[in-house]
C-alpha cells in the first residue's frame, strides 16, 4: 500500500497514515507527503500511489470529492484522534491579542479575547511560528511545549480532535461491501 497524504512531516495526516499502515496494512507500505491534496489525488490518478488519505475536516475535502468523482473512490473510512492539541502562548506575552490557527481548529476553544486571528495552513506551521516567535499565541500540537519550555506556556489543553478520515483508491468498492449504502442495493459507480 502506497498512501499519499498532506504534509509537512509531523502533522496529523502523516500520524494517521502511519497508524493506518500499522493497524490495517500490517505495517507494510509507504507514505508520500504532498503540499496540497490536488497533487496527492493526481498521483493517485496517475498510478504513482495506490491510495490517498484525507481528513474530512480538511478545508479541501468537499472539493476533492467533487473534482475526482468517478476517478477516486472512497474505499475505507474510520475515526481517529489527532495529536493532543493546545492553546499555547509566548511566556513574554501576558495577555496575547493575536492567535494563529489552522482554520479547522477555529472553534476548539473560546477565542473572543484575541483581536487578531491569523490563519495558517497547518498546525505544524502554527508550531513553527510560535517557536520562531512570530505568533503571540496559537493552537497546535501540545507536544511543542517540550521543544521550548522556557519560551512557551500552556494556556489551555484541548486534547485530541476526533475526526472522520477517508481512504481513496481508483477502484470503487463492490456494491456488496458493508461500507456501501446505495439506494436499493444498486451500485452508484
Amino acid at each position: 500500500m502506497q498512501i499519499a497524504t498532506l504534509g509537512p512531516s509531523g502533522n496529523n495526516h502523516e500520524l494517521i497514515a502511519k497508524r493506518y499502515l500499522k493497524m490495517r496494512g500490517s505495517g507494510e507500505g509507504s507514505i508520500t507527503l504532498f503540499n496540497c491534496f490536488e497533487d496527492a489525488f493526481q498521483a493517485l490518478i496517475n498510478g504513482q500511489v495506490s491510495h490517498v488519505l484525507q481528513c474530512t475536516a480538511h478545508a479541501t475535502h468537499s472539493d476533492c470529492v467533487g473534482r475526482y468523482m468517478h476517478r477516486a473512490y472512497p474505499v475505507d473510512t474510520f475515526i481517529a484522534g489527532s495529536k493532543p492539541l493546545a492553546l499555547i502562548a509566548q511566556r513574554t506575552s501576558i495577555r496575547p491579542t493575536q492567535v494563529a490557527l489552522q482554520p479547522a481548529t477555529r472553534y476548539y476553544t473560546d477565542l473572543t479575547a484575541y483581536t487578531e486571528i491569523i490563519n495558517a495552513p497547518t498546525t505544524v506551521a502554527v508550531a513553527e511560528g510560535l517557536l520562531a516567535g512570530r505568533f503571540e499565541a496559537g493552537i497546535c500540537a501540545e507536544e511543542v511545549l517540550g521543544q521550548a519550555p522556557e519560551q512557551l506556556r500552556l494556556v489551555q489543553s484541548l486534547g485530541p480532535a476526533l475526526d472522520t478520515w477517508v481512504m481513496f483508491a481508483t477502484t470503487p468498492l463492490p456494491a456488496s461491501s458493508p461500507l456501501r449504502l446505495d439506494a436499493e442495493g444498486s451500485s452508484q459507480d
